[in-house]
């Protein structure tokens, strides 16, 4: 008798649109060797996060200032718009990109399509 295949649900996307923007939950890994984007994961609690590493260590907040030119360029948005409001300390850590919402997720869907 065969059994059936294990369904996997998918994962949620690790980022919200909200008004002016959007949130987004990372997994950060400094001293990664280079500045990239890795795709989304599911934490052990049920969260998605966006995994990111940068070449940057975890120390002075190098790699936190390192994750908001990242992300920034990466995202097309100036620097400023870019903010983290939580996990500052953290490997886990949320961000906020202003901008058009919509426009910020459609882009981060293409991102992970791609990596």
């Amino acid at each position: 008798m065969e059994r059936d295949a294990p369904r996997r649900t998918p994962t949620p996307q690790p980022w919200a649109i909200a008004p002016g923007g959007i949130t987004l939950t990372v997994r950060l890994t400094p001293k990664g060797g280079r500045d990239s984007i890795d795709g989304t994961d599911q934490m052990a609690d049920g969260r998605s996060v966006l995994k990111v590493r940068v070449r940057a260590a975890a120390s002075d907040g190098e790699a936190n200032a390192a994750l908001i030119q990242f992300m920034a360029k990466t995202m097309g948005v100036a620097p400023r718009s870019v903010e983290l409001t939580a996990g500052a300390t953290s490997r886990t850590k949320r961000l906020r990109i202003a901008g058009a919402g919509t426009e910020l997720a459609a882009m981060l869907e293409k991102i992970c399509a791609i990596g």
